[in-house]
């Protein structure tokens, strides 16, 4: 009989399954290494840099053009925008807008908001930022981190900043207190969690608003678009499920992941699935066609995560341990844990330069070569 690695627990239902098939030998969802480009899962975290500053980052997202955003989070009011190649401020943007301006008049005068994720769309031109809260004319108590839709809090902000002028240039109503922020591949449309408001709010980048909201139940937060099918998948931390959201009729099901699940992230040829568990203190992967679940304990409340773009490595920030976690995809085998800070909260792989950045609560973010 072959046996889970050490660490590892394999839901009950699948026991006979791995009996016969190893957990390795599962179809792998990855995509060949370029010419000359070694796997991601032979290289060794080693810090590189700190940056520290005005900041307390929530998160940290990586363009995919050399820039990394950081998020921070509440009474910081600003987006930090680093340049990765030179690890240095490119610019500070604060959340403050005109949001007349921007369209929505019932908001007179400057308001400000509290950025805490960010995600790019695909043809490198803007990011879009959720704001936990607004502050200013027109809107009530700011959100908190207990609550549902009958709390009344009012509906937040997602802002579009311009890569090019590293600016806020629009701004979207979406539900109360949104989380996490996707962009689907053809740029059409943004999906935003709404984490008092229990669903998940579409924007529509053409018509520039949002266009409907979709049910999902107790605080739904990481979201992960599929690179191959036309699916995105979130996850509700208030329950066990992932939700799945087919994007062409906005039709949902529900999968089975395990306790609490925060983070999601999609292998790159969409086989994968894999989230943090912050219940249950594990991280998962879930193979989307078996419902087979396999996880690994990689530290004390496993937070967010990154996968690097080949599909063979997954980094994980352990927020109570003040650990960084880096994890082989095909087997969920832990390959290093290194110390980090107190809470690690954000983590995103920076593909230009192939370094991991680590969103550091306390005010500092760390930077690593895996090479």
């Amino acid at each position: 009989m072959i046996r889970p690695a050490p660490g590892i627990r394999v839901t009950a239902l699948v026991i006979a399954a791995l009996a016969l098939v190893p957990v390795a030998g599962a179809a792998p969802d990855r995509t060949p290494t370029g010419s000359g480009d070694p796997p991601s899962d032979g290289g060794r975290l080693r810090l590189a840099g700190l940056l520290g500053g005005d900041i307390s980052p929530k998160s940290v997202a990586a363009s995919g053009t050399g820039l990394v955003f950081a998020q921070n989070m509440m009474y910081r009011h600003s987006v930090t925008v680093y340049d990765a190649r030179r690890l240095r401020l490119r610019r500070t943007i604060p959340d403050a807008v005109d949001l007349a301006r921007l369209g929505h008049p019932g908001h007179p005068g400057v308001s400000r908001g509290a950025p805490v994720e960010a995600a790019f769309s695909p043809d490198g031109l803007h990011a879009f930022v959720s704001n936990y809260s607004m502050y200013g004319a027109g809107f009530g108590p700011e959100g908190s981190d207990v609550c549902s839709p009958a709390s009344g809090y009012d509906r937040s902000f997602v802002y579009r900043i311009s890569l090019r002028t590293l600016r806020v240039d629009r701004a979207y109503r979406v539900g109360p207190v949104p989380k996490v922020v996707a962009v689907t591949p053809d740029g059409r449309h943004v999906l935003v969690s709404n984490w008092c408001g229990y669903d998940v709010s579409v924007i529509s980048t053409r018509l520039g608003r949002q266009v409907r909201r979709i049910p999902i139940g107790p605080y739904p937060r990481g979201i992960a678009v599929s690179p191959t099918k036309q699916v995105a998948y979130v996850a509700q931390m208030g329950g066990r499920d992932i939700v799945r959201i087919d994007l062409r009729d906005w039709s949902t099901r529900r999968i089975a992941v395990g306790a609490g699940p925060r983070a999601l992230a999609v292998g790159p040829r969409g086989r994968m699935l894999f989230a943090t568990l912050n219940a249950a203190g594990r991280v998962a992967r879930l193979d989307l066609r078996t419902g087979r679940v396999v996880t690994v304990r990689t530290g004390s409340a496993p937070r967010s995560l990154a996968m690097a773009p080949d599909g063979r490595s997954l980094y994980v920030v352990n927020y109570e341990s003040g650990s960084v976690s880096k994890v082989r995809a095909s087997d969920m085998r832990v390959l290093q844990t290194l110390p980090a800070c107190q809470h690690p909260i954000g983590i995103t792989h920076e593909p230009v330069t192939d370094r991991v950045w680590v969103a550091c609560y306390g005010g500092q973010i760390r930077v690593y070569d895996d090479r």
